[in-house]
This record gives C-alpha cells, structure tokens and sequence, in this order.
C-alpha cells in the first residue's frame, strides 16, 4: 500500500486503468440502495425522525433496546414500501414477516437490526434505465423493510475513521428511522457502460422514489445511499469472481468512480496473480479511491431468525391495488411528456436533468413562464450563484414563482435581462420580492419619451457619422446610437422605444 502525496488515503498498488482492465476482464455489478422514508415517526416506535436535531434527543426505550421495550410497526411505513415495490414492477407479498440480523457495532444499540430476510415486502421487479440511448433493464431481486442504525463520530486522526481516533462518539437518533433496501439482480452490461449504467440507475431511483412523495431521497443527507457490490471475470468466462462492496456511496459522481476505480484495483490485483478478498470497503470523496473495512459476512453469519415482537405483515390484495391506483407518472414517461410540452431537444433536457433543476423548471413554468425563459435562468444565473454558495439550486433563496415573476417583467417591458440579473442579486440577498427590489434600487426601465428624447439628442451629436448612415437608409448602424443611450441612463433605457425614437428622429 502506498499513499497519495499530500492526503493519508490508501492508494492501492498495482491499480489498472479502466479501459486496459477492460481488455481482459468483464465487470458485474450487484446494486443495494437504502432508502429512508419520511414518516413522521421511526419504524417501530413513536419518536420523531428530523434531520439534524441535536444527538440522542429523537429515542426511546424501543429504538435503544433497552429491556422490556415492545417494538410495533408503522403502518405508514409499510405503505410507502409497498407503493416502492409496486413502481419497480414487484410482486408484493401476500405474507411477510421481520427477522432478527444478530452483529455488533457501537451504532446498533440492540445488537441486532430488525430487517427482514427471506420473506420480503417486494420481490421479482425490474426497471429500465437509458444511457447514451441505450435502453438496460435492470432487475430487482427484492425490496425489503428494515430500521437504520444509528451515526458514529470519530474525533481525532486525519481520516474521520476510527482508525487513528482520538475517541467515538454515538448518536442514535437515526437508529430506527424506517429504510427500504433495493437490491438488484447480477447487473451484467458492456463493461465501458458499467459505470454509466449504475450512476444512471440510482440517478432513476432517486427520480422515481422523490416522484412517489415517500422520501427526500437526499444523497447528501444520506436518505438515499448506495452499497456497489463489484465483481471482475476473465472476459470470456462465466463464473463470478468474489466480489467487494463499496458502502454508503453518497453521491450520483461517486457511484460512478467507485465502479472505475473498483475495476482497476481488482484488475490490479487478478494481474498480480492475487485474490480479491470479499470484503467492505469506504469511498474517499477526495481522491475517488477506496480502502478496505471489513471482511464481508455471509448471511449465515448474521445468524438470522424471526422476530419474535413483531406479528407478520399481510396487505390485503384490495390494499395493494389501492395503492397501485395512487402511483403516479413513472419519472421516464413524464421526462418524455415534459420534452415534447417544452419542445426542447434532447441536449436541452439532458442539461435540466443532469443539473438537478428539473422540478425548479416545472414550477416556474406553472407560475407562467415559457420553459425557455425557465431553463434560461435557472442554467445559467441560478446555476452560477448556487456554485458560488455551495449550495444547491432548490436551497438558494428564490422561488420558481419570483423567478417567473422577473421574466414576466422583462416581457412586459419593466427591466431587461441586464436590470434582471440585479434584481435576482436583491432578492437572493433578502431584499425583499422581485417588485420591493425594483423600487428599492431604481431599476425600472425608463419609457419616458421627454427623457429618452434628450438622451437620443446627446447621441446624434455625439455620433454625426452614425447619424448621417442612418439618414441614407442604413437603419443596422441604429445600433451604435442605441449602445450610446443605454450607457448614458446606466443600462435602464427601453432599447425598442429608444430605437423608434432615433429612426423618428432620423427619418
């Protein structure tokens, strides 16, 4: 092992590039997306399940384990998991039940984690994911019900591992916040496309789940994390290799690079004539690399059996086809509405999704502006201040509405683009509403024909040559006069109204 200069990150020996890796080795992927709901209260008790309130104020005997706590089922929970399992396209279980999973770990205070094993909510799904315009099916092994486990923190040390910490500390307001895991089937696809594909499929995910209303689905937030589960073979056979898993992949980017980098480090390794260990390992933002945890277990060694507290859960059929009845849109056949309604082309659409400013689009053309004027602002002025913040899009200070209210203000003549990216400055630095911002800093546009004529007459003076083209018909050197009188009143002239008044003017 070696170490990247300047960081303590483990930088695997013998790591191959991707695309060489590719030349002797066929990658296989298994995907495990955990998925926290967002009901009011945890899976198995009745405390509460906002983010990022103060450590250990959100428990209770039942989510601490502690002695003589009975554990009961949030029947909010099983709803949500049942309309997941119904939009991958999955049986739903007419019977099912909870099991005990016995492994220690400081962030589990009952020293088990009440999931369920061999007798899921959901089984034998699929769903489609495009890349490149390549449709790939992916398959769904299960969907099952399971409690999170609570947070660690590592203090001390260069890492934020608990390698070369000073000292843990816990917090166990996540354990028992309820979960959906998604487990895909052997993911098999062209090996250049493997990364592509299983960025794309979480990406769908996190489209399709955020669609049914069920979950934030924030990757930042960790209510949405992905576990890639890889795999390399000699090209050309068709036994699996043993396979690692990266966990709590946090990111769509990182999904990504942490296939590419996984291909390498097993290639590195089969090259050397060595044997991939089965086993977790942690992604590093930084450096996009990985570093082994723990060697992985088997289900045998989680020693599971039912959970004795809990009774089996058995939706009625009619319930089920209730709840299929309120599935809305699949994300992929909107996306396709919405592009044919906005008449963008596909490049348009890629840039809207790829930047997270889909549903922002949306909303500002439901508050009534065209989907140009909203793609417009929020690519580009939107998009600049957000990576000026740190932030993303939906958590900069405007609405869809102001947003649509500006252009709607451009179009009517009050402001232009220039004056509007002003008042976007005062309404993100809470200024107040876009029509507060206007009146507080003067940007309105000057329609005055008093004012605007004196100004016109300050630029033919000032510009005899332009004037005498305009006088023999060359009405495009207009344009000279215009720049002159927007920069005389400071950009807030009407430029069509300035431009009549010249033509007038000149006859």
């Amino acid at each position: 092992m070696t170490t990247k200069a300047g960081t303590t990150t483990p930088i695997e020996a013998g790591l191959v590039s991707f695309d060489e890796a590719l030349t002797r080795y066929e990658p296989v992927m298994g995907l495990e997306v955990h998925i926290e709901l967002n009901t009011a209260s945890k899976m198995f008790c009745g405390c509460a399940t906002g983010f990022g309130e103060e450590p250990n104020t959100q428990t209770c005997p039942v989510c601490l384990g502690l002695p003589g706590a009975l554990p009961v089922v949030n029947e909010k929970a099983i709803e949500s998991a049942i309309r997941i399992g119904l939009a991958l396209n999955c049986e739903i279980a007419e019977w099912c039940r909870f099991a005990r999973k016995n492994y220690f770990y400081p962030d589990m205070p009952k020293n088990f984690q009440t999931s369920q094993y061999d007798e899921p909510i959901a089984y034998e799904g699929w769903t489609d994911v495009t890349v490149d315009g390549e449709v790939f099916r992916i398959e769904i092994e299960r969907a099952h019900m399971e409690e999170d486990t609570g947070k660690s923190l590592h203090v001390g040390g260069s890492t934020g591992r608990i390698h070369g910490a000073d000292f843990s500390l816990v917090d166990y307001n996540r354990a028992g916040i309820p979960l959906i895991e998604i487990v895909t089937k052997v993911i098999e696809v062209p090996g250049d496309k493997a990364p592509e594909v299983a960025k794309a499929y979480v990406a769908h995910l996190r489209d399709l789940i955020g669609g049914l209303g069920v979950s934030d689905v924030r990757m930042d937030q960790g209510s949405l994390r992905c576990d890639v589960n890889l795999s390399l073979r000699p090209t050309g056979v068709t036994t699996l290799g043993t396979r690692s898993e990266t966990k709590n992949v946090n990111s769509l980017r990182s999904v990504e690079r942490a296939v590419r980098y996984e291909v390498g480090r097993h290639a590195g390794i089969l090259d050397a004539g060595g044997k991939v260990v089965q086993e977790t390992r942690h992604f590093h933002e930084d450096s996009g690399t990985t570093s082994s945890g723990r060697v992985k277990s088997d289900a045998d060694d989680y020693r599971y059996f039912p959970e004795p507290d809990l009774a089996p859960v058995a939706p009625s059929r009619a319930w089920v086809e209730e709840l299929r009845a309120t599935l809305p849109e699949q994300p992929s056949v909107r996306r396709d509405r919405l592009q044919t309604d906005w008449g963008f082309n596909d490049l348009d659409m890629r840039d809207v999704v790829g930047a997270g400013a889909l549903e922002l689009v949306v909303a500002t053309v439901e508050a009534g502006a065209s989907a140009q004027s909203a793609k417009k602002w929020w690519l580009t002025e939107m998009a600049r201040r957000s990576n000026e913040q740190g932030v993303g899009l939906t958590d900069l200070a405007i609405t869809p509405a102001q947003v649509a209210e500006i252009q709607s203000f451009i179009e009517a003549g009050r402001i232009n683009d220039k004056l509007a990216r002003q008042v976007f400055d005062g309404v993100l630095a809470g200024e107040g509403t876009p029509e507060e911002v206007i009146a507080s800093r003067g940007l309105a546009l000057v329609s005055d024909d008093g004012a605007l004529g004196e100004s016109v007459d300050r630029a033919i003076e000032a510009n005899p040559d332009v004037a005498a083209k305009i006088r023999d018909g060359k009405h495009a050197a207009a344009g000279a006069l215009i720049g002159a009188v927007m920069k005389d009143m400071r950009g807030q002239a009407n430029a069509g109204r300035v431009r009549e008044l010249i033509l007038e003017k000149l006859g």
